[in-house]
């Protein structure tokens, strides 16, 4: 199965960027994992709705253009539905689903156009991470989903 996760923003600390690491290393057993990191807009300080609704629409432009037109696309959205996410996956590989893309947006959230595309919404939480922060979260996740699915062991 082929895992694309399209982001906006870069990673900036290094912590993140080597947890990020780990679990893409962890993952080549059970998957082809590619992150496609977008860049994001600049927000100025108390900018308006308009505003913010146009920078999250130039990122969604962005993130559409990188999903394959062949992908289940899982947009993380707090509004949206909390899952097993092993069950999830294992579903999507039995009815024939082999590219599953996530996205994560910047610190706006998505699109309205990308919320669209999705096949699904999916929450990991009602709180809010920081998008850097859920990069990680989201691996460890999809990595802990496999070793569900293999039956074999997770820490605790």
């Amino acid at each position: 199965m082929r895992i694309n996760v399209v982001c906006v923003g870069k990673i900036k600390e290094k912590f993140y960027t080597q947890a990020v690491e780990e679990y893409s290393k962890r993952l080549s057993r059970y998957c082809k994992l590619d992150i496609v990191e977008l860049p994001d807009e600049k927000t100025p300080d108390n900018a308006s709705d308009i505003v913010n609704e146009q920078i999250k629409n130039k990122e969604g432009e962005r993130i559409l253009s990188a999903i394959k037109d062949d992908a289940y696309v899982c947009a993380l959205a707090i509004e949206g539905k909390m899952l097993e996410l092993s069950e999830k996956i294992e579903r999507l590989g039995i009815e024939g689903t082999s590219n599953i893309t996530f996205v994560i947006g910047g610190s706006l959230g998505l699109a309205d156009a990308v919320l669209k595309r999705a096949d699904y919404k999916l929450s990991f939480s009602r709180m809010t991470f920081p998008h850097q922060l859920m990069r990680v979260i989201l691996l460890e996740q999809i990595y802990r989903a496999y070793r569900i699915m293999k039956n074999e062991p997770y820490h605790k």
